[in-house]
């Protein structure tokens, strides 16, 4: 019942800024660590930046100095501000939470749907 909606993709220029969200909903107890994952046509998924619940974050060497998380836990949402961008962002935009969806259930793993972002002139 768990589910991640994401919004934000689009296509930018290089040196703009896009804002992904990425929103929970359905049976949550507890979410602990959210993400974002991002992958590349021809290349591996990979690890953009995620944030505990307490908001400890940690970025690719990649996006240092030009991507922000953030969340809201009230809101069960997290948020990936992109500044800066270049083309080698390009990729589809995932986000990824550990939930808990009740007081007695161990964390599970979930999934957005992606969302696109394209840098280019």
């Amino acid at each position: 019942q768990v589910q991640l909606v994401e919004s934000g993709g689009g296509l930018v220029q290089p040196g703009g800024s896009l804002r992904l969200s990425c929103a929970a909903s359905g049976s949550i107890f507890r979410i602990n660590a959210m993400g974002w994952y991002r992958q590349a046509p021809g290349k591996e998924r990979e690890l953009v930046a995620v944030i505990t619940r307490g908001g400890n974050t940690n970025y690719a060497d990649s996006v240092k100095g030009r991507f922000t998380i953030s969340r809201d836990n009230a809101k069960n949402t997290v948020y990936l501000q992109m500044n800066n961008l270049k083309p080698e962002d390009t990729a589809v935009y995932y986000c990824n939470a550990a939930i808990v969806t009740t007081p007695l259930s161990v964390l599970s793993d979930y999934w957005g749907q992606g969302t696109q972002v394209t840098v280019s002139s």
